[in-house]
């Protein structure tokens, strides 16, 4: 129990020091006061606060579910970085200000409910209704543990139904035209890797000389890089390198010849070292200049008459600021006019932005400047994601008659499961099916004739 301990201090005047016993019964300061008082009711404070982390005290499911989220269980729970990010953003948008200020034992399963209705109801999708519903499960998973609550209220709530997509998978002949569009070499080898191993983004981009022995053809997965806010980073910095791939296990397969010889041949080019990767990011600082064309304003008409009743020319500075028109030709005009004043030196011209990147691809930067761009440019009239590369490959490997166990340990699924979804994708995989069927209908007809 804690106590007041009286002592003179140096102007003569008695002073008061409040300790109290931490959870491990080493003795603490609570501070010192000029009263007693004062003193007293700062170590019953220390001391009420540290009876809320002792098992079984009733206090601990009185504090809010704010203050325990983020000073008990987000702290202390073990997690991937990138993990901790996601989680932490989903926490502050949506389980704060729905359960911040409630006491953990006041939580039921009928404000749950009531939460989810409300996230279905503002429009959140499915998806992320069931990945918060994981965060706020795996909260008090860990209290009841901890005996902090002595209810679940997250058991027997249910979700809306997250109704899997069908797999749209990209045909060789679409690959080579998305291939021959893609604006370099550098980017044309890296999505063909894509295509030939079925790696991840993590893992591709980690990819390094060390890891191909280019005599067997044997590469070998043993990391992947994550992209993070430097906050969550344990050096603060943008890009996190994990010792291992997804799901923890490494593994080795072969490539076929051709791909090998291309990234020797890139290897030698571009004089790698056993660890420098393969594929590295490169881009040029210089702006590029955007070029707009407005539209003759005199064949645009006028704007919606304003609050003072007058019209402006669409395609004009004056329609924009003083007409507050924001058709595309009136907010083109703007940006055109706030752009040359930019180019004078004028407005404080923005400085071209530097990627914080250590030689890793950012995702975003290859998507955007590079995959989008050549999408557009391939037309193939179906939208594709660079991960749905490794769909692919998964799938040409199944129709072309590989093993299943084999493209599974390929690709390090978790479950032979994830790769059954990748049988008969391709647009033409029914065709032997359909073969068979119209022999065996037609077969009367054949035997009549």
């Amino acid at each position: 129990m804690g106590y007041s301990r009286k002592r003179i201090g140096r102007n003569g005047k008695p002073r008061y020091t409040a300790y109290y016993f931490d959870i491990k019964g080493m003795e603490k300061s609570a501070g010192t006061f000029s009263n007693k008082k004062d003193a007293d009711a700062a170590w019953q404070k220390a001391e009420a606060k540290v009876s809320e982390g002792r098992a079984g005290d009733p206090k601990r499911g009185r504090q809010p579910f704010e203050r325990y989220v983020l000073e008990v269980w987000l702290p202390n729970h073990e997690m991937e970085a990138t993990t901790r990010e996601k989680y932490t953003y989903a926490i502050h948008k949506h389980l704060i200000p729905e359960f911040g200020n409630l006491r953990m034992i006041d939580i039921l399963p009928e404000h749950v409910r009531q939460w989810v209705a409300t996230m279905k109801k503002n429009g959140v999708s499915p998806v992320t209704i069931k990945s918060n519903m994981v965060i706020l499960s795996a909260i008090f998973t860990t209290a009841l543990h901890d005996q902090v609550t002595y209810l679940h209220p997250c058991k027997g709530v249910k979700t809306p139904p997250v109704v899997p997509k069908p797999l749209t998978i990209i045909t060789p002949e679409q690959f080579n035209t998305l291939y021959m569009a893609l604006p370099d070499s550098d980017s044309q080898l890296l999505v063909e890797t894509a295509i030939e191993t079925g790696l991840r983004w993590g893992e591709l981009t980690e990819l390094r000389l060390k890891d191909l022995d280019v005599r067997s053809r044997i590469l070998t997965i043993s990391r992947a890089v994550v992209e993070v806010n430097p906050k969550f980073h344990p050096k603060g910095e943008r890009f996190l390198v994990k010792p291992y791939p997804k799901d923890k296990e490494f593994r080795r397969f072969k490539l076929t010849a051709q791909i090998v010889l291309k990234l020797q041949a890139h290897a030698q080019a571009e004089k790698l070292g056993r660890d420098d990767l393969f594929f590295r990011w490169r881009h040029d600082p210089t702006p590029r200049s955007h070029v707009r064309v407005v539209p003759d304003p005199d064949k645009l008409g006028f704007t919606e008459p304003n609050v003072a009743g007058r019209s402006y020319k669409h395609g004009t500075r004056t329609a924009y600021t003083t007409g507050k028109c924001r058709c595309e030709h009136c907010r083109a005009a703007f940006a055109i006019y706030r752009a040359e004043r930019r180019a004078l030196g004028k407005d404080n011209p923005r400085q071209p932005r530097n990627r914080d990147t250590d030689g890793h691809i950012p995702a975003d930067w290859f998507r955007k400047q590079v995959w989008q761009k050549t999408l557009a440019e391939a037309d193939l009239e179906s939208t594709v994601r660079i991960h749905d590369l490794r769909h692919a490959h998964a799938s040409w490997l199944l129709s072309g008659g590989a093993d299943l166990q084999v493209v599974k340990e390929r690709l390090g699924h978790g479950s032979i499961k994830t790769t059954e979804k990748y049988l008969h994708t391709l647009d033409d995989a029914d065709e032997t099916a359909l073969d068979a069927f119209t022999k065996i209908r037609n077969r009367n007809a054949r035997r009549s004739s």
